[in-house]
This record gives structure tokens, sequence and C-alpha cells, in this order.
């Protein structure tokens, strides 16, 4: 390689990577705008949060204590900040896809575009359903079985810490269907061997909902339901976009680069 392509190159790395740095700051910034509000309502977020075990907590004689002489600023604080990142992640991506797009295809772009908005949106489901119908259900469920003069005292850390893992839980598993997506996209797997190993699918289902979830069949059987509903529906949009694939494919030969790269 001559000095001159040495030099083009290192110019073009560099210039990449202040690019890179460029779009994390905006997407710290974004986190930190959002970051200060919620801070400020930092508890009244967290008796948000509390919600749906406090629903039950006159019935069972609930409470959440703090064990720790800090616990009660730095859990809210805690959730402040998960709940700033969970509001400025399109921000965030969006970011990302603009520094990842100048080297994509145009039939890439096509279909990333919808992947990319399809999967933030089915994070926010799995999410909210966590939220609004797990939570009720396994709160009664473990509060209903406690032994008979067990007093039932949960710390805040140990519950924001129990909850933030379902939250994370609930919405990766809704991303079934963009993972199916994937694999018929990229040709790692067909489409018809999906369609023939519904069978392994929905045990793995199942094995993967019990990791996941507490010890018990109903909080598997509430992630391991959706799961498998979430796979069929993959299944239909694979066929979909594979179709489309296919059409592009043979309509471009494949060797369309964006014209701005």
């Amino acid at each position: 390689m001559s000095a001159e392509s040495e030099k083009l190159a290192e110019g073009t790395l560099i210039s990449h990577l202040l690019e890179l740095r460029n779009r994390l700051i905006r997407a710290l910034i974004a986190v930190g705008i959002v970051f200060l509000p919620c801070a400020y309502f930092a508890n009244t977020i967290f008796e948000a949060v509390a919600q749906p075990l406090e629903r039950f907590a006159k019935q069972y004689g609930i409470e959440l204590i703090a064990t720790q002489v800090t616990s009660t600023f730095t859990t809210p604080f805690k959730l402040s900040f998960f709940v700033a990142l969970f509001v400025a992640i399109p921000y965030v991506l969006y970011q990302i896809w603009a520094f990842v797009a100048p080297g994509l295809y145009k039939h890439e772009k096509r279909f990333a575009v919808p992947l990319v908005t399809s999967s933030i949106v089915l994070f926010y489901i799995g999410v909210t359903f966590a939220y609004f119908f797990v939570f009720p259900v396994m709160f009664e469920f473990f509060a209903a079985t406690a032994p008979k003069g067990v007093g039932i005292k949960i710390d805040i850390g140990n519950y924001l810490d129990f909850v933030l893992t379902m939250f994370l839980a609930f919405g990766v598993a809704f991303e079934v269907p963009i993972v199916v997506v994937l694999l018929v996209l990229t040709g790692i797997v067909s489409l018809e061997k999906l369609n023939g190993a519904r069978g392994y699918v929905l045990i793995g289902i199942f094995v993967i909902a019990a990791i996941l979830t507490p010890p018990d069949a109903v909080s598997q059987c509430i992630m391991a339901i959706p799961m498998y509903g979430l796979y069929e529906g993959g299944l239909i949009m694979a066929r979909v976009l594979n179709g489309m694939k296919r059409k592009d494919d043979d309509e471009s030969g494949n060797d369309d680069k964006d014209p701005e790269k």
C-alpha cells in the first residue's frame, strides 16, 4: 500500500471515529436531558412502578421497606436513570442508525428501517405487558401462597432490581418476531425449517420462560404463551419480507449501492 493510500485510509478511519464520538455524545446528552425531570420526580416515578405491588398491600399485609440508610435516595435515583434511557432509546438508536446507514445498500436500508422501528415498538409493548398484565398476576400469586403467619416485607432495592429484570426479560422476549425475520432474511435458517420446528421451538420457549421468570408455572406460562404467538407472527412477517427481498434481488441484481456512499 502506498503512502498516499495509507494516509487516505487513516483519514477515513479518523473521520469515522469522530463521527461515532459525536453520535455517542448526542445520545448521552439526550439521555441526560430526559434524566433531569425524571430525577426531580424520582419518588413519584417509583410510586408508579410500585403500584402493581401496592395494589395488594392492604389485603396481604405487604410492606415496602428500606434496609439501607441510602436506599430511600439511591433506589428512586437509579430508577430515574433507567426511565430516562427507556424514553430516550429511540433517539439513541437513531444516532446509531445515522452512523451505520451510509454503509448499507438501498435494499438493506429498506428492510432495516421497519425492523429497527418494529423492534423498538415490540420492546415497549413487552414492558407495558409486564407492568399491566404480568405484575398484578405474579404479585397476587406470590402473596396468596405465603405461609400463614409470614409477613411480606420487601426491600425497595430488591424490588426495583426484580422489576427491571422482568421489564428487560419481557422486552427482549417480545423481540421474537424480529429474530425470526433476521434468521430468514440473512439465510441462516430457511422459512421451511422454522415452520417444521414448531414443536422444538415451543419447548425451547418454555425453557427460556422458566429461566427468565420466577420459579412458578403461572409466570412461566404468562411469558411463554405470548412468545409463541409472536413466533407465529414472526413467521408471517418473514414470509412477506422474504418475498419482497427475492423480488428486489431479481430486479436489481443485488448490486445497487447507495449513490451517497
